[in-house]
């Protein structure tokens, strides 16, 4: 690679947010979660309370029992930690893998309505 394309790299992701973050990918292998979802639900809730969770959800909605959880701790082991209290994991109903994440483009915004006091993401 040469040292002008070099440059321009690091002049690109100089102010990038590089935030470190963990993924764990969920595999249910097409298990039925019902029976446990509301003790997974009251988890992820109360880690997305504790400032643990980025974000989480299905993969494929209604079509498997994979999923996706985004964990914003400090080190790979504490996300391991986490996820194997998963309600899922403890009943033996999804497995899962963790790979470091780190955030270098992206965007959100939050939209205030004071007239109705409504909020809204986009």
């Amino acid at each position: 690679m040469s040292s002008s394309t070099e440059a321009r790299i690091r002049e690109l992701t100089a102010p990038m947010w590089r935030k470190k973050l963990f993924a764990v990918l969920w595999d249910g292998n097409g298990a039925d979660l019902r029976p446990h979802l509301v003790a997974h639900l009251e988890y992820m809730i109360a880690l997305e309370k504790a400032g643990k969770l980025f974000a989480s959800g299905p993969l494929d909605f209604g079509a498997s029992s994979d999923g996706l959880t985004v964990f914003n701790v400090a080190s790979k082991e504490e996300a391991r930690a986490l996820a194997l209290q998963d309600p899922f994991v403890v009943n033996g109903v999804r497995s899962f893998r963790i790979r470091e994440w780190t955030v270098m483009e992206g965007s959100f915004g939050i939209q205030v309505n004071y007239s109705d006091s409504s909020i809204e993401i986009k």
